[in-house]
């Protein structure tokens, strides 16, 4: 276990030394609770959405990376099918449940992921299964737009798929092959869709894709991916410029998709379904994702002719056409110009598309509330490159990209401006982070995923 707690391991993996050494004291922590011999650590990262505002479920791109911050765990396996997941530093709120088809997830409670991946992995993977006891602690600020809770699926499933090796099963496979395939497979887990011959079932509540997932999987230390989805392809990596990392406000409006949002989600959700549902009736247009339609010559004209004479119940036909407007400007143009204007280090150019972004997101997906648009004008004003709000919108956070010698120094004037806008939001935090790893098993451990 000795291996779990040096630094120099997570070092090697792309933390700072900061992050490292926080990791290594809180697996310690983690480990003394579980007391196990057999045991595994596992380390799974938030994710930060740099851009593509919902167009992941929609078959869009987004420019992604890993957080730092995120969970740490150790898990030893059990004898029968019961999971045991507790946080040492909140030991009263410690859950149980079977690995079981017919298990009913507590709703609105941060059990309702794993237990909704318990149950999801029991019906696809039928038979006897082992369950975990598992201790864990995240740093992640919940409910922010940082994806805690996928990361949280991303977790359980890394758990009970290491327990259980489902990655020699025929069922897993033949439908998991590589590990945008895995991230696919974990958001269909999410929204209840089936994932090739795996069935879905009720899932979170929640109509999302993959972007999130994909981001936790796929990242690479210190490189934002570009990713397309329905299926997910990675496209390319851009490198951070090294001198620069992430400044994080977590505006301390709650953003939980299982929460008062999940109905302003799924709503988006399904304006995009109702504008590809009337691409479909477009004689040559692709029968996939809306997307997979927006790749054709004039497709967007068309469709925006075809949806301008359609009514759709309960949605305004006007609402329809923001959002395919949207869309096709969020993964058709602005996702490729900032991942090109990155790689090319024009964080000029970067910081304009970054504005677009979030002006768009505001005039026609409605998702800024008035403390995510103050916190992205205001990262501008005090000197960031460039900065967005991210997430799912309806509260959550904002990235400002900052030189990396002032991110202290940038956090605290940021946090102290706003504080002073928004003085009821006593929960906001400030934070800075490197473009971190993806979710992985420590050196020396049984491993599912690296």
């Amino acid at each position: 276990m000795n291996a779990w707690l040096d630094p120099d391991n997570l070092r090697e993996k792309g933390f700072s030394i900061e992050e490292a050494i926080a990791k290594a004291s809180t697996l310690k922590a983690c480990a003394a609770r579980l007391n196990a011999s057999n045991a595994v650590a596992f380390i799974v990262p938030g994710r930060i959405e740099v851009l593509g505002k919902h167009t992941d479920y929609g078959g869009g791109r987004t420019l992604v990376c890993a957080s730092e911050q995120g969970f740490c765990a150790v898990a030893s396996p059990r004898n029968d099918n019961l999971v045991r997941m507790e946080d040492p530093r909140r030991p009263n709120e410690a859950i149980e449940f079977a690995l079981d088809p017919d298990l009913a997830p507590r709703l609105a409670h941060w059990s309702n992921y794993p237990m909704t991946v318990a149950r999801r992995l029991a019906r696809n993977f039928p038979g006897p299964l082992m369950g975990a006891d598992v201790v864990f602690h995240s740093n992640l600020p919940p409910a922010a737009g940082m994806s805690s809770s996928s990361a949280l699926v991303v977790l359980t499933h890394m758990i009970l798929a290491n327990v259980n090796r489902l990655s020699e099963r025929r069922e897993y496979c033949d439908n998991i092959t590589s590990n945008e395939s895995l991230a696919g497979y974990l958001g269909t887990i999410e929204n209840g869709q089936s994932f090739g011959t795996l069935t879905g079932d009720k899932g979170v509540g929640t109509f999302g894709g993959s972007e999130d997932h994909t981001a936790i999987i796929c990242s690479k230390p210190n490189h934002a991916g570009q990713f397309s989805y329905c299926p997910g392809r990675h496209e390319r990596s851009i490198t951070i410029p090294n001198d620069y990392l992430l400044a994080i406000a977590s505006s301390g409006v709650v953003a939980e998709k299982t929460g008062a949002a999940k109905g302003h989600f799924n709503r988006l959700s399904r304006l995009l379904s109702c504008a590809a549902d009337t691409g479909r009736q477009i004689k040559g247009f692709a029968t996939e994702s809306l997307g997979a339609m927006l790749t054709q010559p004039d497709a967007c004209q068309q469709l925006r002719k075809r949806i301008s004479t359609t009514l759709y119940d309960p949605f305004p036909t006007p609402a329809v056409l923001d959002r395919v407007e949207h869309f096709d400007a969020e993964s058709n143009r602005l996702v490729p110009a900032a991942a090109a204007a990155l790689s090319n280090n024009d964080l000029a150019s970067f910081g304009s598309i970054a504005q677009e972004s979030q002006e768009l997101a505001e005039r026609l997906l409605g998702t800024a509330v008035p403390e995510t648009s103050f916190l992205t004008r205001s990262a501008r004003h005090l000197g960031a490159a460039a900065a967005s709000m991210f997430g799912a919108g309806f509260g959550g956070s904002v990235w400002a990209l900052v030189k990396s010698n002032q991110a202290v120094d940038f956090c605290e004037r940021w946090g102290a401006k706003y504080r002073e806008a928004f003085p009821q939001r006593a929960a906001a935090t400030f934070f800075h982070t490197q473009a971190g790893p993806a979710a992985f098993v420590l050196p020396n451990t049984p491993t599912e995923l690296t």
